[in-house]
C-alpha cells in the first residue's frame, strides 16, 4: 500500500541519532506521521495519525523531576 504525499515528505532522524544509518526517519505530513527504516528507504512506511503520534511521543519522553 502507498502512502499518499511521501514523494514530497521531507525525512528526518532524531537530533540525538548517532548518524550512523541505524535509526528510524520521520516525516510530518498535513494529517500523518509516517516512520521507515533509515537502512531501508524504499521498504515499509509505518503510519500514524497526528493524534497517535502525539500520545506515542508523550508515552516515551521522559519527564523531568
Amino acid at each position: 500500500m502507498s502512502t499518499p504525499g511521501l514523494s514530497a515528505a521531507h525525512w528526518f532522524t532524531s537530533s540525538r541519532s548517532a548518524n550512523n544509518g541505524d535509526c528510524v526517519e520521520c516525516a510530518i505530513l498535513p494529517d500523518l506521521v509516517v516512520v521507515r527504516d533509515s537502512k531501508d528507504r524504499r521498504g515499509p512506511v509505518l503510519t500514524f495519525s497526528r493524534r497517535q503520534w502525539s500520545t506515542f511521543i508523550a508515552t516515551v519522553t521522559p519527564t523531568s523531576r
